[in-house]
């Protein structure tokens, strides 16, 4: 065999949970440490060692990012009520997405990976439609709090010197419910700059939505800011290349988004980008097809996979029996994540292996070789629909 494949400096490698941590070791059994002498800095972010860790290992995976500049990460389990009872956890953790997001305050972009045999639901989507995702603030980094009744809930804002200004959030008769949610304005200009320069390195429109006809303090906020970074330093710049900044509101952008061909990046706020990208991502064929990457304003990148841990599969799998779980979002976070380091360390042997094995990813599909997920959906006349690994001794066959 040939000599692997030399890598100058490591991938930060987050390791996670469930079917995804056991297909996350067969990728790179299979498809990458045969070929490439792989040099990653391990952090094992699977549940049960966040827990034992209080959580330090999150925050720890996302300052090497920092150092490192590449990472990349497998799909991770956010706990809920069940999960602390099933893993006898010691809280409810946060999302370590949410935590990596907040260290790094990058802007996540989201698209879907098109293949031959899977037509997208919406008739009239050509083009692959790019989620901007801002990845900081909102609801991700709320307060909440129950309310009894007769209680006066109130918002409090102390100033530095000292003064307070104070509104009125409401007057509980009966019990409620109350979240504060918080941005501010150095992130909301980074997601800004992200946005626009993604989308003049890829020649596409861009569309912003929020809803400040509604929210005309919160959402007005990031719409000035857009508006006042693309008139003061893209605006000639997009209009050069023939592509166009347009803001609607969110309501709005959704209606025009289904009509469309596609082709254009849609940059939203963070819940929305969250809700959306899974929208977008099941209307052009499955979860599973969708690449993610992270990118900071200090130009580090964190590529995963935009689905969760595949909980079903995973319980077939602990009980021995056969699963069909695509792969394909977590064979893509390796590879752009190689595609990215060969790019930085100046090694475009590595960033070539990375191109090649997507393709072979590709071709498989294509040649009607799938999981059970696509099998369901694709229109190619001669299907043949394999097992987990089976997939991937596949894809090793045409890579």
């Amino acid at each position: 065999m040939t000599e692997k494949i030399k890598m100058l400096t490591p991938l930060v490698e987050m390791d996670g949970d469930e079917m995804t941590r056991i297909i996350w070791k067969k990728i790179k059994e299979i498809l990458i440490e045969p070929y490439v002498d792989l040099k990653t800095e391990y952090y094992d972010l699977g549940l049960k060692n966040r827990d034992a860790t209080d959580d330090r290992v999150t925050a720890d995976a996302a300052e090497a990012i920092k150092k490192y500049g590449v990472g990349v990460k497998c799909a991770t389990i956010t706990p809920n009520a069940d999960r602390v009872a099933e893993y006898g956890l010691k809280q409810m953790w946060k999302s370590p997405n949410g935590t990596i997001r907040a260290i790094l305050d990058g802007t996540v972009f989201r698209t879907p990976v098109l293949v031959k045999g899977i037509t997208p639901l919406v008739p009239s989507w050509k083009s692959p439609i790019t989620i901007a995702r801002h990845a900081y603030g909102d609801v991700y980094k709320n307060v909440e709090m129950s309310v009894p009744a007769g209680a006066k809930a109130e918002l409090v804002v102390t100033k530095a010197d000292g003064t307070k200004e104070r509104s009125t959030i409401h007057d509980f008769d009966s019990a409620g419910i109350i979240q504060g949610q918080h941005n501010v304005d150095k992130s909301i200009e980074n997601f800004a700059e992200s946005c626009f320069k993604f989308a003049l390195e890829n020649k596409k429109d861009l569309w912003f939505s929020t809803k400040d006809t509604i929210s005309k303090i919160y959402d007005r906020r990031f719409k000035d800011i857009f508006d006042k970074l693309y008139n003061e330093k893209y605006k000639d710049k997009f209009e050069r290349e023939g592509i166009t900044y347009f803001y609607t509101l969110i309501d709005d952008a959704v209606a025009r988004v289904i009509r469309s061909e596609g082709g254009f990046i849609w940059a939203c706020k963070n819940y929305d980008g969250d809700v959306m990208s899974d929208m977008i991502a099941t209307a052009f064929g499955s979860l599973a097809m969708m690449t993610s990457v992270l990118v900071s304003p200090t130009g580090a990148y964190e590529y995963e996979a935009a689905h969760g841990t595949v909980q079903r599969h995973y319980y077939k799998y602990l009980k021995g029996e056969k699963t069909s779980t695509n792969s394909v979002a977590t064979i893509f976070a390796w590879t752009g994540a190689m595609k990215k380091r060969g790019e930085l360390d100046g090694t475009p042997e590595l960033a070539d292996f990375a191109g090649r094995l997507e393709k072979a990813t590709l071709q498989t599909i294509e040649g009607g070789v799938m999981t059970g997920d696509l099998a369901r959906i694709s229109s190619l006349p001669d299907k043949k629909t394999v097992d987990t690994e089976a997939f991937l001794n596949e894809v090793q066959k045409r890579l």
